[in-house]
């Protein structure tokens, strides 16, 4: 019998297996279960055990990316198999737990179908992207023109345009970017294979002009100081304030996720409990 490793996705094929729940627990159970189909709203509730946060629009992005490939019924409905379901659970976990993008996923996942051990990274969090950013050589005063930064960035002209319009992306007065525009540009692109559009994105640069306002404030003083090193200290420290601002809001918006996910766990639980006491009545 073939046993699914936790937190990896059953291969695709047939013969007998055995699938444990999402969080590693109990069995689901034999080839006899693999072969009873669920709706999209019974893989919801079992994956909501463990992601609180999934939404059925949620999987059928990852089935529109090429993630989850469910059967249909001749009417057009999803049926998904526990297999199905393993898999979800482990695309998941590898967004939760290693921050990891979609096309990176997808080679994995592309990997282990064809049978080959393909090692994920360590797991990690958004302090540690801003760690290894800033362990980045300083990119000094490096300015990119509009060709070598749709090049660098890998995007088309309308793209950045559209960037542009909302306050996203910046040119300078010398009508060039600076380095740190092709990092912008890719994470606007990573953003929006989760259905968020640059429209959806001007409260985050609002929210980063509230953190450059902050930080002026109290770099501003250092940076008029006669003396050299205090005016240097003062770049140092604004890169460090930066970095404990990040972190904060990203603590802040994963305390907020959680808490959100427990109200909502509790709502539907009173919700059931209502609709039971009214079967019983």
């Amino acid at each position: 019998m073939l046993q699914a490793k936790e937190g990896l996705p059953v291969p695709r094929g047939k013969g007998r297996s055995t699938l444990r729940t999402l969080s590693g627990g109990a069995e689901y159970g034999t080839t006899e279960a693999d072969e009873r189909l669920m709706s999209i709203g019974a893989v919801l509730g079992l994956l909501r055990d463990e992601f609180p946060e999934v939404t059925i629009s949620k999987i059928r992005f990852l089935e529109a990316e090429g993630l989850v490939d469910p059967q249909r019924t001749p009417s057009g409905y999803r049926k998904f198999s526990f297999r199905d379901v393993a898999r979800l659970g482990h695309v998941l976990r590898m967004q939760r737990d290693h921050y990891l993008p979609l096309k990176v996923i997808r080679e994995h996942l592309d990997a282990l179908d064809a049978g080959k051990s393909l090692p994920l990274p360590a797991p990690s969090g958004p302090g540690d992207l801003l760690d290894a950013a800033a362990a980045q050589p300083e990119s000094g005063g490096l300015r990119l023109g509009r060709e070598e930064l749709l090049a660098a960035a890998g995007i088309e002209e309308a793209e950045l345009a559209e960037w542009e319009s909302y306050g996203l992306l910046e040119q300078g007065p010398d009508g060039g970017f600076d380095a740190e525009a092709v990092n912008i540009a890719r994470l606007i692109r990573e953003l929006g294979t989760y259905g968020l559009e640059p429209r959806h994105l001007r409260a985050v640069r609002a929210a980063a002009d509230r953190d450059v306002g902050l930080v002026e404030q109290v770099v501003a003083p250092l940076r008029r100081h006669r003396n050299p090193q205090t005016r240097s200290h003062a770049e140092s420290m604004a890169r460090e304030l930066a970095t404990l601002s990040v972190q904060l809001h990203a603590a802040l918006v994963q305390s907020a996720l959680r808490l959100s996910g427990r109200a909502d766990g509790e709502r539907r639980s009173r919700s059931e409990a209502r609709a039971e006491s009214g079967h019983a009545e």
